[in-house]
């Protein structure tokens, strides 16, 4: 029987946390000195890249060295395609309207009001997610075909969400597309391929926690579970379909496409 090493795990939780409030907070200061908050979305992926290497090096000899390698670079692989994605996507842009509109409700100081409903809160929310990360590094049990099933399920996020928003990104540098629904490719299949992407990696990075035994699996249950419930009806999917609305094309869109599973369009009427 190979036991889950919970003492070193309850101190890499604090560990963790430290990573990931570092990370946030040097973010901020970096935001407050360029006068826009935007660039937490660039921390995220980062973040949780950080914490994923921190939990390997503090689990070096307590977990299976083999998923703590596998865990780390699928992190880290995921964390830093996705914070170059977003830089990229918002050079030369300005603030994010999202944070505009949250910041125009501050009372007080606005940059210590982003520091708390933002910054904090998304550290909150990286060292809450990355607990299949923290908790799959601290088992000594071998991997099995469990692990392979959750590399699969995080091999096809990573298709859908890379590719999905590669698409995205050469419809709207088209100039004749201004104004236009993306509709091809991964688009046909779902509105959402890129959010479709995120909810398969961290289903696949709980397998791969599971693979340790059923102590990683519970400590580690909810961050899929916060992850689909944030991309489906939290900041995801609801947020951008309601900023969607309205524009031309769209309800037609919505007739014929999945919300969120893929699946074959419907016929149009």
């Amino acid at each position: 029987m190979n036991p889950f090493v919970w003492d070193a795990f309850a101190a890499n939780l604090g560990w963790a946390a430290a990573t990931a409030l570092a990370v946030m907070l040097g973010t901020f200061a970096i935001a407050w000195n360029l006068g826009m908050h935007r660039v937490v979305d660039i921390a995220w992926g980062v973040a949780f890249a950080a914490v994923a290497v921190v939990t390997s090096g503090l689990s070096e000899g307590q977990g299976d060295p083999a998923r703590r390698v596998l865990v780390t670079v699928l992190t880290v692989v995921w964390g830093l395609r996705l914070a170059v994605h977003i830089a990229r996507r918002g050079s030369g842009h300005g603030e994010d309207p999202r944070y505009e509109a949250m910041l125009a409700r501050a009372r007080g100081n606005r940059d210590l009001y982003a520091l708390r409903m933002i910054y904090l809160l998304q550290g909150g929310l990286v060292w809450l997610v990355s607990l299949p990360v923290q908790a799959a590094q601290y088992t000594p049990r071998p991997l099995s075909a469990l692990a392979w099933a959750g590399t699969a399920f995080w091999a096809v996020g990573l298709f859908f969400e890379a590719v999905g928003d590669a698409q995205l990104a050469r419809f709207k540098a088209d100039p004749t597309n201004r104004g236009r629904i993306m509709d091809r490719g991964l688009w046909r299949l779902t509105r959402h391929p890129n959010y479709f992407g995120d909810f398969l990696i961290w289903w696949g990075l709980f397998l791969i926690a599971c693979d340790g035994g059923w102590q990683a699996a519970a400590v580690s249950v909810v961050s899929p579970l916060v992850m689909s419930v944030l991309l489906i009806n939290g900041s995801g999917k609801r947020l951008l379909e309601r900023h969607m609305t309205g524009r031309p094309g769209w309800d037609t869109y919505v007739a014929r496409t999945s919300g969120f599973f893929p699946r074959p369009p419907r016929r149009d009427r």
